[in-house]
């Protein structure tokens, strides 16, 4: 498991709703949502709303399902926050997101809006393969809200952050 020193108190950790497929000659990059993914996205913004899910900061890929995905949340939790879109998320590794979540010293809690499978590699580097196996059986959904809890280390796991609660449309 990984450590973020220092950390924020919670990370919510979303990966975009459904997307279409790529139209011919189309970027993967550009590709948006669909109706369902529409859906989706304000489904689960809807919901971490209802449970007072409100990140300090957003912090999106500048793929354009993210940002339709990021405006969701924005207009679900709070109109006055302003996404942070950053390139790299596009195609981010592991360490580039961790970079990105490490980075936001002056936040108590951090949402980062990405892609597959990182977002999955980030849970699991954060609660271990276990308890994220556990709490999705059948890999990270579109539109899915992890929400981890930063508890300090635990005598005998070495588990400083806890999946509190995960959310889906």
């Amino acid at each position: 498991m990984t450590t973020i020193t220092p950390p924020p108190s919670r990370i919510y950790l979303l990966r975009h709703a459904k997307s279409g497929w790529a139209e011919p000659g189309q970027h993967d990059f550009d590709r948006a949502l669909d109706n369902q993914g529409f859906a989706e996205a304000e489904v689960v913004a809807d919901k971490a709303a209802d449970r007072n899910y409100r990140p300090d900061i957003v912090i999106s890929s500048t793929a354009v399902r993210c940002r339709q995905t990021a405006e969701a949340v924005r207009r679900a939790t709070d109109e006055e926050i302003e996404p942070i879109y950053i390139d790299e998320l596009y195609n981010g590794s592991l360490g580039t997101y961790m970079a990105v979540i490490e980075g936001q010293k002056e936040s108590a809690s951090v949402m980062l809006i990405g892609h597959n499978p990182t977002m999955e590699e980030v849970l699991e580097a954060l609660i271990g393969a276990d308890q994220m196996v556990a709490a999705i059986p059948g890999g990270y959904p579109p539109a899915g809200l992890a929400v981890l809890d930063y508890r300090g280390i635990v005598a005998g796991s070495g588990a400083a952050w806890v999946l509190i609660d995960f959310l889906t449309a």
